[in-house]
């Protein structure tokens, strides 16, 4: 995850790119445009290309391309013991959970054409624990199982969760996996999720600001034990959302 930052085209009548085949969406920022970069956690390493398209202000097309080195991260594995109805489902709950999963992924592919996050990232729980998970491959049960997608923050039930950034509510929902959840649009194809929580203080469609409480730890879903997995997606890129926290825009 980075900020990409383009000088000399705050006149320009258009400005579009992409980077690995995925749009990239620019916004103003200060006296340049800029734009949001991620990659998912399952590309591949090796080279990736990408290209940025400008009409300036009299109306002349500007083009340029190359490609940037995506390095392997090494992901840990994680073994974990469940309740065996809770991983291999019987058919009306992966029925549901087919069901969850499709609702989900037709939302994370809307794109709001605005901008609604301002400034930095705020961590979603307090406190200074690092959180952790991120990408590890899962063994459930002794099933390979998904890579995980987010990060999961250790905290008591109750502790209070806020907005990493100012966005608007998209959903609120009791998935089977996820628990109950919320998933915040920040605009231009960037969403944060909040899973396994106890309880649900905002409502679908309201607008919040960083920092603002939307919900309490829980352990709702298929959990362990009370937690937060928080998970950040970019145009459908499953990112690293602690890549969010060591952002330093001032926009």
């Amino acid at each position: 995850m980075a900020l990409l930052f383009l000088a000399g085209a705050q006149d320009a009548r258009e400005i579009e790119g992409s980077l690995g085949g995925r749009p990239l969406a620019f916004f103003p920022y200060g006296e340049e445009q800029a734009a949001l970069v991620g990659i998912d956690l399952d590309a591949r390493p090796g080279k990736t290309p990408w290209r940025i398209g400008v009409v300036d202000a009299a109306g002349a097309p500007h083009t340029r391309s190359g490609v940037v080195t995506v390095h392997a991260r090494a992901f840990s594995v994680e073994r974990l013991t469940l309740p065996k109805p809770m991983v291999d489902l019987d058919s009306a709950a992966e029925a549901r959970a087919t069901a969850e999963g499709d609702r989900l992924r037709t939302l994370l592919a809307m794109l709001t054409p605005e901008r609604l996050w301002h400034g930095p990232f705020t961590r979603p729980v307090s406190g200074t624990r690092q959180p952790t998970g991120f990408g590890a491959r899962r063994i459930i049960n002794g099933q390979p199982r998904m890579p995980h997608s987010g990060v999961d923050y250790a905290a008591p039930r109750g502790a209070a969760v806020v907005a990493a950034n100012r966005g608007r509510v998209a959903l609120v929902g009791d998935f089977f996996f996820a628990g109950r959840l919320a998933v915040l649009d920040h605009g231009l194809g960037l969403y944060t999720l909040y899973f396994h929580l106890d309880k649900v203080d905002v409502e679908e469609g309201a607008l919040v600001e960083r920092g603002q409480v939307i919900g309490e730890v829980g352990s709702t879903g298929r959990a362990t034990g009370p937690h937060l997995h928080w998970a950040a997606q970019l145009r459908q890129s499953r990112i690293d959302p602690t890549a969010l926290l060591a952002l330093r825009p001032t926009d």
